[in-house]
């Protein structure tokens, strides 16, 4: 069924993997992870751990790479039952430091879509993480111009949109949301009553996956940020 964005105000952006590269870099991340831990366990196992470290310390972290900092190390201790040198902790560190200091890397067509709706829509960016990361990423980004607000948001549940939308004085009916996660960017959106676009990314955090549901309301789903502007 197709979605009808004609009375669209405001147009809200998840900034992770919609706007620029970011889950790559934790997947690198991860394979030197395990290999700096193959002495302790097979890589499957060191994997499996360290995601159920994550999502363990969600509620006390967040998200983030800083997060996931502190996901490792507590990892690797684990795993090494308290005998991993003080050295590869070092590493761990750095393998973090390194992911925070990467350079921001634009997706396809980024600045083309936003230079488009700039002046006709009002623009905001709606991500979770680490507010100084995910300040730094705008910042780098070279993107700041193009946006009315920035919100770094704790989570992205329907309670925090509506928190959000209503502080904001926007109006749900009236808010699109565009990302690459159907279970933080899509559904939660379409639940309250706003609509949204899904714009996947080649690689995805195993906790944002979720199953597509059968019958599509709400949203479109399409393979390039750039064909957004065929329907607005």
């Amino acid at each position: 069924m197709e979605v009808d964005y004609s009375d669209i105000r405001v147009i809200g952006f998840d900034a992770d993997d919609t706007l620029w590269v970011n889950e790559t870099y934790f997947r690198e991340a991860e394979e030197k992870f395990a290999e700096l831990l193959e002495g302790y366990e097979t890589k499957n196992k060191i994997d499996q751990e360290l995601f159920k470290m994550e999502i363990k310390n969600l509620a006390l972290y967040g998200y983030g790479i800083k997060g996931f900092m502190l996901s490792m190390i507590e990892s690797a201790l684990e795993l090494s039952n308290n005998e991993v040198s003080q050295a590869t902790l070092s590493e761990i560190l750095n393998l973090g430091k390194e992911m925070i200091s990467h350079p921001v890397e634009l997706l396809d067509g980024v600045e083309v879509v936003l230079k488009q709706l700039k002046g006709k829509y009002r623009l905001i960016v709606l991500t979770k993480g680490d507010l100084l990361d995910q300040e730094r990423k705008l910042e780098r980004s070279g993107l700041s111009a193009y946006f009315h607000h920035v919100e770094v948001l704790s989570d992205k549940k329907e309670k925090n949109y509506q928190d959000l939308l209503s502080h904001l004085n926007i109006d749900v009916k009236e808010f699109l949301m565009i990302g690459n996660s159907l279970r933080s960017d899509v559904l939660p959106l379409v639940n309250i009553g706003a609509r949204a676009v899904h714009v996947p990314f080649h690689t995805t955090w195993q906790h944002e996956e979720i199953e597509e549901p059968k019958q599509k309301t709400g949203y479109i789903t399409t393979n390039s940020l750039a064909n957004i502007l065929e329907y607005l």
